[in-house]
């Protein structure tokens, strides 16, 4: 599977075959519109729909027409009778392409919900499986206090939900379709036939239209992607810093035979983590071109048009082979518990160090002087490397206010976890 750029599945959803299938599939719609509001004999829709593609015939005609719409005109009537007629009846050619692009997008997007959920699953199994497993938590880069993988997972989990959300909503805005003419006022295709064809193709009515369907959809559409490839991007760039050899907390699945380096053979690098990261720039940068898709002149133009050539099956494409890639990372990554509290250590006992100074204050000290206190035994443990806890016992400031056995139980790693249990019951977990 993480050998291919992208699933099958969704390769076929951008192929010319398929989209010219599905533009013929919106012809046959406003022809039966038509035929359920009397404008074309119903006797006639049977014989309409023995109407199929030829890519060969279509390659021929556009050596002449030079127009995608005209040639695909020309590839499915070759077969028919005088019926032919009543194909295109009233529309112009992005009443077909928007609407047919509504149904390549509505396909795309639930490819794309079905690899949320392969994450989600892959992401929820290992936050549970490490719900308790201790880690240093960081801010700035910085050992802060712990916390446990779970709880780091977890959080992905609940990001991964609103990843599919918003798709959701961005889909349901692209499915949309519209048959209001060359400019949108209907003159040639009246509002119910549209209604109707849109029926027929389960789609939304685009209210109201020029010739084309509103391109602030797609942006919207784009950027969902965008938004969903940035998390898999913050998911991935956490891997890889855990990954590092300094720390090698996690680590990507690496199988027998499998190597890092043409050079150096003991090399296993976060290549796949990497990878994502990538395409995830790339994906960042479509939303850009959907978003200055939006400006259009008047009624149209077709500077959006070659660039949703491009962006489009580019950006769902993409998507979709990196969420396929994010679950495989995550579901299959390797987790070192012993180098997890190894690292915990590592600052000896420094993580404490907000904790006593809270217990300090509790005993009637201003924040500043039990600041002051706590923050002079933590410089010293930096600059020498002595124990934190142990330069606190040796501490008269601290043993003035804090008996021995109240310091000790401060040093308490279950205290940061405590809450964990429900944490994940907030998410269902």
């Amino acid at each position: 599977m993480i050998d291919r750029y992208a699933r099958d599945a969704m390769k076929a959803v951008w192929q010319d075959q398929f989209k010219f299938e599905t533009w013929l599939e919106v012809e046959l719609a406003v022809c039966k519109a038509w035929a359920e509001h009397g404008e074309i004999p119903a006797e006639d829709i049977p014989l309409l729909e023995r109407a199929t593609f030829d890519m060969p015939h279509w390659e021929e005609a556009f050596k002449t027409t030079r127009h995608d719409v005209t040639a695909f005109l020309s590839s499915i009537s070759r077969n028919l009778g005088p019926e032919s007629r009543h194909i295109h009846k009233g529309l112009t050619s992005n009443d077909v392409w928007d609407t047919a692009t509504a149904l390549q997008l509505r396909a795309a997007s639930n490819i794309l919900l079905e690899g949320i959920d392969k994450l989600e699953e892959a992401i929820t199994r290992r936050a549970v499986e490490h719900k308790d497993t201790l880690m240093m938590g960081r801010t700035h880069g910085v050992h802060a206090e712990p916390t446990t993988l779970g709880l780091k997972l977890a959080l992905w989990v609940e990001e991964t939900r609103r990843m599919k959300q918003r798709l959701e909503q961005a889909a349901r805005g692209v499915s949309v379709g519209k048959f209001s003419g060359a400019v949108g006022t209907h003159a040639t295709l009246p509002p119910e036939v549209e209604e109707t064809a849109c029926r027929f193709l389960g789609l939304e009515v685009e209210n109201i239209s020029s010739q084309i369907v509103p391109r602030d959809r797609h942006a919207e559409f784009v950027t969902a992607l965008a938004l969903c490839a940035a998390s898999l991007e913050k998911f991935a760039t956490e891997i890889r810093s855990l990954q590092r050899t300094e720390v090698l907390e996690l680590e990507e699945p690496f199988h027998a035979g499998q190597t890092g380096s043409s050079a150096m053979p003991h090399k296993r690098n976060p290549e796949l983590s990497e990878r994502i990261c990538g395409l995830a720039r790339l994906i960042r940068g479509h939303s850009v071109t959907a978003l200055e898709n939006v400006a259009l002149w008047h009624e149209r133009d077709i500077s959006h048009s070659s660039a949703e050539r491009i962006i489009l099956p580019d950006a769902t494409m993409a998507l979709d082979y990196i969420l396929d890639l994010a679950a495989y990372v995550i579901g299959g990554m390797v987790v070192y518990p012993e180098n997890m509290m190894a690292n915990v250590e590592k600052t000896h006992g420094l993580v404490f160090s907000q904790r006593v100074m809270l217990a300090l204050i509790d005993k009637g000290l201003t924040r500043d002087e039990a600041y002051k206190i706590t923050q002079t035994a933590s410089m010293e443990s930096w600059n020498t490397g002595q124990d934190f806890r142990d330069l606190l016992r040796q501490s008269t400031d601290v043993g003035e206010h804090l008996p021995t056995d109240e310091l000790e139980s401060l040093f308490d790693y279950t205290y940061y976890t405590r809450y964990v249990d429900q944490s994940f019951a907030r998410i269902g977990l």
